[in-house]
C-alpha cells in the first residue's frame, strides 16, 4: 500500500469511517491539533526522564491516539463501533497522578516560564499545544461535533503537563524558572 492516495489533492480529507471534508474543517484542525500535542510529547520523551514519568508520558501517548480517532470519525457509522471509547478514569488518574506530583514538589509562589531542563521545556510546548486543541474542541462543543469529555480530557492533561514539566526540573535540582517583570517606566 502506498502512502499517498492522491484523494487529498482538492483539499479533502476522509473521515475514518466515511464522508468526506475539507482539510480545513474545525473537526480536521482538532484532531490535527491532537496529532501535533501527540508528536510534541514524542519530542519530550526523547530527553532523559525520570522512569515513572516516561512511562506514564507513554500511557497519555496512546490515549491521545484515541482522542484523535474519536474525533476523526462520525458517530453513528459502522467505524465508530470499533474505535476505542474515552474513558473518565482516564481524568481520574491524571488527577490523582497531579495531586501527588503537587505533594513532592514546592509551593508555587509566583508565575513561572517554560525553561530549565530540555525535557520540562518540550513539556511545556506540549501543555501550550495541548491548550491549542483544547480551544479547537471547545469550536466543536458548540456546534455538537465533539464529546464533551474530549474537551475534559485535554483540559486536565494540560494542567498534568504543567505540573509534570515542574516536576522534572525538581527531580534535575533546577528550580523553577521565574518570571520578573520589568518595572514600568514612567
Amino acid at each position: 500500500m502506498k502512502i499517498y492516495t492522491k484523494t487529498g489533492d482538492a483539499g479533502e480529507t476522509g473521515l475514518f469511517g466515511g464522508g468526506r471534508v475539507a482539510k480545513d474543517d474545525a473537526l480536521v484542525d482538532a484532531y490535527g491539533e491532537v496529532d501535533e500535542l501527540n508528536a510534541t510529547l514524542g519530542l519530550a520523551r526523547t530527553f532523559p526522564l525520570p522512569a515513572d514519568l516516561e512511562h506514564f508520558l507513554q500511557r497519555i501517548q496512546d490515549q491521545l491516539f484515541t482522542v484523535g480517532a474519536v474525533l476523526a470519525t462520525p458517530p453513528h457509522t459502522k467505524a465508530a463501533a470499533h474505535i476505542p471509547e474515552l474513558r473518565p478514569e482516564w481524568v481520574e488518574e491524571m488527577e490523582r497522578h497531579i495531586d501527588r506530583y503537587e505533594e513532592e514538589l514546592p509551593k508555587m509562589t509566583h508565575f513561572i516560564l517554560p525553561g530549565g531542563s530540555s525535557a520540562a521545556a518540550a513539556l511545556h510546548l506540549s501543555r501550550t499545544v495541548c491548550r491549542r486543541a483544547e480551544r479547537r474542541v471547545v469550536t466543536l462543543l458548540r456546534e455538537d461535533k465533539a464529546p464533551p469529555a474530549v474537551a475534559m480530557y485535554l483540559n486536565r492533561l494540560s494542567d498534568l503537563l504543567f505540573v509534570v514539566a515542574r516536576l522534572v526540573n525538581f527531580r534535575a535540582g533546577l528550580p523553577d524558572v521565574k518570571w520578573i517583570p520589568e518595572k514600568p517606566t514612567k
